[in-house]
């Protein structure tokens, strides 16, 4: 099995869009209200975001691919809450269910934190819904705690996660 990652970049909006989509729609079923998953993962309203968020060079994001099969996603930032200046922020993670369970996120989280510390970050942070057990996890294998920090979003509770870089 080989394994690459990449930069995003002009081109890649389908398949972002179709990992993100299909992603939602198995980790997120009973934890989001279905009408707003359903909007959520409109897969024409995905593209489209993710061609502005390319063409306007906003954030940084990658692509996982097995044996040249793309199948994760990810993406980070500055952080966007007022309380963490100075911050990144892993806006997202996303897998295709059958590459779940295999070391990928683990792969792509190692890459996200080693160029958000080369950009010169010292502290990351993401939001997780709290339902969503395996995620957090997930994440506080990575090294994640809880700030304690809590927010509503698409019509369920997250949960806000830290680490040091």
């Amino acid at each position: 099995m080989q394994i690459a990652i990449r930069n995003a970049q002009p081109g890649d909006e389908r398949v972002l869009a179709l990992i993100q989509t299909e992603s939602w729609k198995s980790a997120f079923r009973g934890i989001i209200p279905d009408e707003m998953l359903a909007r959520s993962t409109d897969i024409s309203r995905v593209h489209a975001m993710y061609e502005r968020m390319l063409r306007d060079k906003r954030g940084f994001g990658y692509l996982l691919f097995e044996d040249e099969k793309p199948g994760m996603a990810a993406w980070w930032d500055t952080a966007r809450d007022e309380d963490l200046t100075g911050w990144a922020e892993l806006i997202m993670i996303h897998s295709l269910p059958a590459f779940r369970r295999k070391g990928h996120g683990e792969a792509v989280l190692k890459r996200v934190f080693a160029d958000a510390r080369s950009a010169g970050f010292r502290h990351i942070a993401l939001w997780v819904f709290t339902q969503n057990t395996a995620a957090r996890a997930f994440y506080e294998a990575m090294g994640f705690t809880p700030d304690g920090c809590t927010k509503q979003g698409f019509g369920a509770e997250e949960l806000r996660y830290a680490r040091d870089l």
